[in-house]
């Protein structure tokens, strides 16, 4: 039950903070979170957003169920296989070093940062 309650803690404040983020986005706008946000959020609030894609990936194979799709019908498949392997955990610290290594490109959005320098690599692991 604890853990319930802090993990329910944590989305909250992540969607406190996203919320403030982003005040006055507009219905059709999307709010991107870049290098900038990653940085100077808390881990709580980091590992939030990295529970976020995992659910979105959640609720695609269980809208799929048994006729999952295709690397062409949706990006789900090969992030799947991409992030093998990896944890909450070691994602956000990869994602610290890369933001840590890398202060120019802040401004890059962190799904594309996942993408590219994680999902991309492990998708060429054996």
């Amino acid at each position: 039950m604890a853990m319930k309650t802090g993990l329910r803690a944590v989305l909250l404040a992540a969607c406190t903070v996203l919320a403030f983020a982003w005040g006055g986005a507009h219905a059709q706008e999307v709010p991107v979170v870049t290098g900038q946000h990653w940085t100077t959020s808390p881990e709580q609030v980091k590992k939030a957003y990295l529970i976020g894609i995992a659910n979105a990936v959640q609720v695609e194979r269980a809208y799929a169920g048994n006729n999952p799709p295709s690397d062409a019908q949706s990006v789900f498949p090969r992030l799947t296989r991409g992030m093998r392997g990896q944890t909450l955990d070691s994602v956000r610290e990869a994602l610290d070093m890369y933001y840590a290594k890398n202060p120019d490109k802040l401004g890059r959005p962190v799904i594309e940062t996942i993408w590219f320098e994680i999902v991309v690599p492990g998708l060429n692991k054996p």
